[in-house]
């Protein structure tokens, strides 16, 4: 019998998935311009210290416990995320992204799934009493799509690393290959910080690396780019 929670999953976190994601490096191409990610030893370390020290304790926590809140139908809960997201995203562009590709995200799983916490959190970032962040949506539509937590949070990881592998390739720039070496030798982080995830600490939202944030600020003021964010 096929595993439609699977297929489910795998849209979920198509990196092709049609929400914009590829024209955001999340502070990237500053690291690049500067001179600190230039080969893939250093594209290693950006993303490992982005994985581990930022969306561990913002994004791929908030996908976790927007999971927890659909399965517990506290739509308040999800209400009071989505501003905890808005409130540690200090760079604008980042805050911006995160709105943009959660509202894409939106519009394209609301037609399989209407009702219920989804339905809600929809009506709720149309009528702009919520800002519709990525991380909240994801969470959201992977319990209603009875995606497991974990498959959720690892689907999410994987995600974000082959965005931010596939930019390394781009803007370094690195070959095909070593694109698909960077992705090998990262399984074993994305499967520890899973497990980190599954059952995060709240008070530790925001715990991360103001140098990300700097860099993304500095993004905003870069006199050529060619991403987003």
């Amino acid at each position: 019998m096929i595993n439609t929670s699977l297929l489910s999953l795998l849209q979920l976190c198509d990196p092709t998935l049609p929400i914009g994601g590829y024209s955001h490096s999340n502070g990237l191409e500053t690291y690049v311009q500067e001179g600190i990610v230039k080969d893939i030893a250093t594209a290693r370390e950006f993303i490992t210290q982005m994985l581990s020290q930022n969306l561990q304790y913002t994004d791929a926590s908030f996908v976790s416990l927007a999971y927890a809140a659909a399965a517990e139908n506290d739509f308040e809960r999800i209400l009071e995320l989505d501003e905890e997201c808005t409130a540690v995203k200090l760079p604008r562009e980042i805050r911006e992204a995160s709105q943009k590709l959660g509202i894409r995200l939106i519009k394209i799983f609301d037609k399989v799934c209407p009702r219920n916490i989804p339905g809600s959190y929809k009506e709720a970032v149309f009528a702009k009493q919520a800002r519709g962040h990525y991380s909240i949506a994801f969470g959201v539509y992977a319990y209603e799509l009875l995606i497991s937590r974990e498959d959720a949070l690892t689907g999410f990881y994987y995600n974000a690393t082959v965005g931010m592998v596939t930019n390394s390739v781009k803007l370094i720039p690195l070959g095909q290959q070593d694109g698909q070496q960077l992705l090998f030798s990262l399984q074993p982080l994305i499967k520890h910080l899973v497990e980190n995830t599954l059952d995060p600490d709240p008070n530790l939202i925001g715990l991360c690396n103001v140098g990300f944030d700097i860099r993304c600020m500095q993004h905003e003021q870069l006199y050529s780019r060619l991403y987003m964010s």
